[in-house]
């Protein structure tokens, strides 16, 4: 590992949070215990309206971390965009996003950095594990498929089956991603009005467009909290049901959300809207590649897959 010390960075670790005190406190128990040598760190909590005294928590636990008030209504772009708008009044060389349902491994942000240090014009994603099964793999490195009818998502990858050094991708999920701050100036915020709860599906693509590579370091883990599977749509009311699918770009299941993340995030418009159509039919004939289908299907391992998209230094 790399000695940053005798250039001490400043990185501002944010994230929007809602209601989940514990899950929230955890989070920043763990960060506390981090190598930070050569590194200045600060921690902006965006506290999303919680009414289950989470703010209150923080200010007593960690009275060094700084607070940003939401109103209930920002979900996760806007909450970060929120704090990262709080983090650059700071003047850091790096910006951190985080989700709050994680625990870092103690040297993690150190080799985040060394990768962007070694590698200019880079954001770099954490290696994501399920704290369940920490072994597992958890939604990194998606991989466009067209005929999959949109990114793929691995399910059958673990720690043994990714490549050993950083590796270029696609697509980062926002779980933890390390941002130099020049790519945000370049780039803007996240899209908080067509993505007002899945961002990360098309602010690193967009930078990805506009020249900055986009790497995962498989050094860097985060152990995740499992996603909870959102409710079917065949169990909902039908008014319920065309909200959630046509209206409603926060919810998992909205189709208009699945359509513009294609069109922001295929590598053109063209794939973007074909894949769209794919993706109902795959549904339709149950082989949607984000279901349980995609568990019978065999996936090569990843360091075979990215084995040309390795980055050597």
């Amino acid at each position: 590992m790399k000695n940053f010390a005798e250039k001490t960075l400043r990185v501002e670790i944010i994230t929007p949070v809602h209601n989940r005190r514990d899950i929230t406190l955890q989070c920043l128990k763990s960060l506390s215990r981090i190598n930070q040598k050569g590194i200045e760190t600060h921690i902006i909590i965006v506290d999303d309206g919680s009414t289950d005294g989470t703010s209150e928590a923080i200010a007593e636990n960690y009275p060094q971390v700084e607070i940003v008030k939401g109103d209930g209504n920002l979900w996760f772009s806007a909450g970060t965009n929120r704090g990262i708008e709080a983090a650059l009044k700071h003047n850091p060389d790096y910006i951190l996003t985080i989700n709050d349902d994680a625990v870092f491994d103690e040297n993690f942000l150190q080799y985040l950095i060394e990768c962007a240090e070694n590698n200019p014009r880079s954001v770099v994603g954490s290696l994501l594990l399920l704290w369940d099964t920490p072994h597992k793999i958890f939604q990194v490195s998606p991989k466009w498929h067209t005929w999959s009818g949109g990114f793929r998502h691995w399910v059958q990858q673990t720690v043994w089956t990714v490549p050993k050094k950083a590796w270029e991708v696609e697509l980062i999920v926002g779980n933890c991603v390390l941002f130099p701050v020049e790519a945000i100036r370049d780039c803007g915020l996240l899209n908080e009005k067509r993505f007002p709860h899945f961002g990360d599906a098309e602010y690193t693509p967009r930078m990805r467009r506009k020249g900055w590579r986009l790497l995962i370091e498989p050094r860097s883990r985060v152990f995740c909290q499992p996603n909870n599977l959102p409710p079917r749509i065949r169990e909902m009311s039908l008014k319920k049901a065309v909200k959630v699918l046509f209206i409603d770009l926060g919810n998992a299941h909205s189709l208009r959300r699945r359509f513009l993340a294609n069109w922001y995030g295929a590598p053109n418009r063209f794939e973007g809207l074909l894949a769209f159509p794919i993706f109902l039919l795959r549904i339709i004939f149950g082989k949607n590649m984000e279901g349980s289908y995609a568990e019978k299907i065999s996936e090569k391992p990843l360091s075979e897959t990215y084995s040309d998209k390795v980055v050597e230094n």
